[in-house]
């Protein structure tokens, strides 16, 4: 195994995107951890000066936690490799189709990934005649996280407020067919499935508030499910994390059609890891700590070094 504890570790927090607030709070919980396990650790806090703030920062190895924008779509890992810095998660090829959400839904679809179905927002009757969808529908920009800029229309005349919400962040954002059921996520790290926890948001939408207002979602961990059910997401995120070509810790996100069984929505390459973030909460259902999941992410970074 090897020995990171004579690096100086950054955690990479910040960022320029929408979900800047909530990598600074996963940035926060990594240093603590890190810093408990006898790391030498220094939290860089980054802009759009990140190259410079990089350099200057010193660090043997980058602990990302970067969420959205170029953070997490390969822009600062292409960074870490120029400056030839040991980084956390996936490599740049996998970041960046990750971001994509239309790139790696037609990735999932040629390894026989189940996905929901998409298309452009290109216009009301592109979406409801050309392309025959029927509402209700889900539209989102295509390379944001969080669930940022998402909206579902149940309706037609639902279509343009939903495509106006996402817009601010993709000119022309993805619609995507709406899959009921429940919904759940797992974590995948070094391409082992762990944990399979369910999400049940109050509004009965998996939307920004959901996730980061307390109390309005409750989490199953594990879920609830039969080991059969179980057994079928966990291949499925694992085959998803390799389809992509993904390293270190990822989550995936799943429907669970009622009729129709479970669809891959998205993946995440760098997934929120505050103490109470999804990912952590599937490794816990694995058995790892909190502290040990934040080891095995840093340590998989430096191995592949």
């Amino acid at each position: 195994m090897t020995d990171a504890k004579g690096k100086r570790i950054g955690v990479i927090m910040g960022g320029v995107s929408a979900e800047r607030e909530v990598s600074l709070r996963s940035g926060e919980a990594v240093a603590e951890a890190l810093v408990s396990l006898g790391y030498e650790t220094v939290s860089v806090v980054v802009d759009e000066n990140v190259e410079s703030q990089l350099r200057e920062s010193g660090v043997d190895a980058a602990f990302l936690t970067l969420h959205g924008g170029w953070g997490e779509d390969g822009r600062v890992q292409a960074l870490c490799e120029m400056l030839r810095i040991p980084y956390t998660g996936s490599g740049v090829l996998a970041s960046a189709l990750a971001m994509n959400k239309p790139q790696a839904k037609a990735i999932f679809s040629q390894f026989g990934i189940p996905t929901p179905r998409h298309c452009p927002a290109l216009s009301r009757e592109f979406v409801f005649e050309t392309m025959k969808f029927v509402p209700p529908v889900v539209v989102k920009p295509n390379a944001e996280g969080s669930t940022v800029g998402i909206a579902v229309a149940r309706r037609e005349d639902e279509y343009e407020a939903a495509v106006e919400r996402a817009r601010p962040y993709d000119e022309t954002p993805m619609v995507e067919e709406y899959i009921p059921g429940r919904e759940v996520t797992v974590g995948v790290l070094d391409g082992e499935p762990m944990g399979v926890v369910e999400v049940i948001p109050k509004t009965g939408f998996y939307d920004y508030d959901s996730k980061y207002t307390q109390g309005a979602s409750e989490y199953v961990a594990p879920a609830e499910l039969t080991g059969r059910e179980t057994g079928i997401i966990q291949e499925l995120g694992a085959r998803s994390y390799k389809a992509l070509g993904c390293k270190g810790a990822a989550r995936i996100d799943f429907r669970l059609d009622p009729d129709r069984g479970p669809f891959v929505l998205e993946l995440n390459t760098i997934p929120g890891m505050t103490r109470l973030s999804l990912l952590p909460m599937s490794a816990a259902v694995a058995g790892l700590s909190f502290e040990r999941l934040c080891e095995r992410m840093l340590l998989s970074a430096l191995e592949a070094a």
